[in-house]
């Protein structure tokens, strides 16, 4: 009885077995081809694994992610770039404003001195280094200006009287001609200007003009006849600092400086500065 039973049982298990190593013959005889089974049944193929040669991953420079910041970065870069060049700008364009008014600060005279002298021409203020304008010197028939000079060569000592209109018209239209060309500085006949023929031994270009004391120099007269370059620098920069313009700087700059004031002391309204 129990062997008759357990017949078909070994059957199916022999069936199996027979089943089973058919599939690993298969399995075995294909190679480079396995069949397993997934749990969604799917079937996959091995290949066999190339190895390629490493290629280096580019190198970036820290300098590369220096040159190109993110956007924002940029934005925040350019903003600050525009509003440091408009504050630049700023100041350039206030030292210029400060350069063309060419004035300084108020000079401490010294102990004793006073900004006040007595007139020392008629054609002069009581303010050192001022001359009267033009409308009060013809309102009180000064139309006639004069200077002491003496000559180098004789060494007479005599006076020249000057035409104060005529004159002036040609130191102004001289500066109205050429004071964009000028570039803040004494053109060569003013540094070295012509001086008068003397009247006695009649030598050319020989007689100069006797300037005395700071406070007593001829301003008026020297600006009629062209003469200033005759004054040394030492009294160029007195007539600068009691007129508040800069007084320093070379002979060119401060003789220009000082035509220009006494221009513009004679004819308030005129384009002098």
């Amino acid at each position: 009885m129990k062997r008759s039973m357990s017949s078909p049982l070994n059957d199916s298990a022999r069936h199996d077995k027979e089943n089973h190593e058919d599939l690993l013959k298969l399995s075995l005889s294909t190679g480079s081809r396995a069949v397993s089974s997934s749990p969604l049944g799917q079937t996959y193929h091995h290949h066999p694994i190339i190895t390629m040669p490493s290629t280096p991953a580019p190198q970036f420079s820290q300098s590369f992610f220096l040159v190109t910041p993110p956007p924002s970065t940029v934005h925040h870069q350019d903003i600050t770039a525009n509003n440091n060049s408009s504050m630049a700008s700023a100041a350039v364009g206030s030292s210029s404003s400060r350069s063309r008014n060419r004035k300084s600060p108020v000079q401490k005279l010294r102990p004793g001195k006073t900004e006040t002298i007595p007139a020392p021409f008629p054609w002069a203020t009581t303010r050192r280094a001022t001359v009267h304008s033009l409308e009060y010197l013809t309102s009180h028939n000064m139309n006639k200006i004069s200077g002491e000079v003496q000559c180098k060569r004789c060494e007479q000592k005599y006076e020249i009287e000057y035409d104060l209109h005529a004159k002036f018209m040609e130191v102004a239209s001289f500066i109205s001609e050429n004071k964009y060309t000028m570039h803040d500085r004494a053109p060569a006949i003013w540094m070295n200007p012509n001086l008068p023929n003397c009247k006695f031994c009649g030598q050319s270009n020989c007689v100069k003009p006797i300037l005395g004391k700071k406070k007593s120099i001829n301003w008026l007269f020297l600006l009629l006849g062209q003469m200033l370059g005759c004054c040394k620098l030492s009294e160029l920069k007195y007539f600068c600092k009691h007129t508040r313009n800069h007084r320093t700087g070379a002979k060119d700059r401060v003789l220009y400086l000082t035509y220009l004031s006494l221009c513009k002391q004679l004819d308030p309204n005129g384009l002098y500065d």
